[in-house]
């Protein structure tokens, strides 16, 4: 693995496209769920790819993987608050469905990276960031 600053990750790229797709969907959300599923669906799709780069800026794999797992934590949470979403009315079905597409790549994205990083030395350090 080459890859000197998260930004280049792939996984963390898509991961970004999710949090806008996610604060344009939760646009239209009721104004009484403001602080309520709109905070808590934004929360959820930002803490995935925050994760994704606080882990990789770490000292040791191990690390990473723990951040990465935490980042998959957040994905399934994110899922939970589109599908209530969608069953509340608040996202049209298409929406929800476009959503759900996306959280499945990185989901699967993000258990690729754990495999490779596992396949490696646990206490191997990062290489430098630039």
């Amino acid at each position: 693995m080459n890859i000197q600053n998260y930004q280049q990750l792939l996984v963390w790229q898509k991961a970004m496209d999710l949090v806008v797709a996610c604060y344009k969907a939760s646009e239209e959300f009721p104004q009484s769920e403001l602080y309520g599923l709109t905070s808590q669906l934004r929360r959820a799709a930002v803490s995935i790819p925050a994760n994704i780069a606080e882990g990789r800026h770490r000292q040791h794999i191990r690390e990473f993987i723990q951040h990465l797992s935490i980042a998959y934590g957040s994905l399934a949470e994110l899922e939970t608050h589109i599908y209530l979403a969608e069953r509340l009315g608040f996202i049209l079905s298409p929406i929800a469905q476009s959503l759900l597409q996306q959280t499945s790549e990185i989901g699967k994205m993000l258990n690729g990276l754990k495999k490779s990083l596992h396949a490696r030395s646990i206490n191997e350090p990062l290489p430098s960031k630039t």
